[in-house]
């Protein structure tokens, strides 16, 4: 199963960066139309949600804009929604590897739901933590 991080979401609509935007575009084509499936973990729903929100409040994107990229996000993928075991996941995990707390829930999440890729521009990508191989589509 496959997850994309909010990098990628947020690359898929940011016109300041046009070649990480074909990229994030494409990646997300793709795996919209491939097997195996792909999910959205929830707390990246609500990351991206955040970015979006920034956005707003700096003038950068209108409400209705805001509104249309969390929903268009939203309805790419399943979405996912946490259980007490991705907090398990994620605090084991920083007992183990250098990063940051969000960084390991995100892997917890990805562990909880059976994500095997995670395609992601941080973490380290390309690189794999616990089963969990993280790609970078940027590069």
């Amino acid at each position: 199963m496959n997850a994309v991080d909010t990098n990628v979401l947020v690359y898929r609509v940011d016109p300041t960066e046009p070649a990480k935007q074909a990229k994030a575009l494409a990646l997300l084509q793709t795996l919209t139309k491939t097997t195996p499936l792909s999910v959205l973990l929830w707390q990246v729903q609500g990351e991206f949600a955040n970015q979006m929100r920034g956005w707003q409040n700096l003038g950068r994107i209108t409400r209705a804009e805001f509104l249309n990229h969390v929903g268009a996000v939203r309805s790419l993928f399943p979405l996912v929604l946490p259980t007490s075991n991705v907090l398990d996941h994620a605090l084991d995990m920083t007992g183990r590897h250098s990063l940051s707390h969000w960084d390991n829930m995100i892997l917890g999440a990805c562990k909880e739901a059976g994500v095997t890729t995670l395609y992601t521009a941080d973490m380290g990508a390309p690189t794999t933590y616990d089963g969990i191989q993280l790609i970078n589509p940027f590069t």
